[in-house]
């Protein structure tokens, strides 16, 4: 993949994220606060825990961390993958901010 290929896909994917947050604080009272600057978006929880998202250019990674730790995407032609084998990126982005929320909600691209 180039590296303007590498960054159409990971700025898709953090757009999805925005339009995710936006999409729950308005059908629920999850109340996450999203803050993005440049290649990185920080979640914030009413609880004050935090998830954050950053794109690591030269490795052509996307990188999650959450309470439960750090974790490492790349694209693997279809979908982003962790690099040990701990599944897709939005299934676990999903699972993390449930965590942390305290509800279940979805995230999806």
């Amino acid at each position: 993949m180039t590296d303007l290929e590498y960054m159409d896909r990971a700025e898709a994917v953090l757009q999805a994220i925005e339009l995710a947050c936006d999409r729950i604080n308005d059908e629920s009272d999850a109340d996450i606060d999203n803050q993005r600057v440049g290649g990185m978006i920080t979640l914030t929880f009413a609880n004050r825990s935090q998830i954050v998202i950053n794109l690591q250019k030269p490795l052509q990674e996307i990188w999650l961390a959450a309470r439960s730790g750090g974790y490492h995407y790349q694209f693997d032609g279809s979908q982003w993958q962790d690099t040990k084998g701990q599944g897709e990126f939005f299934a676990h982005l999903t699972r993390e901010v449930s965590a942390q929320a305290g509800q279940p909600l979805v995230f999806s691209f």
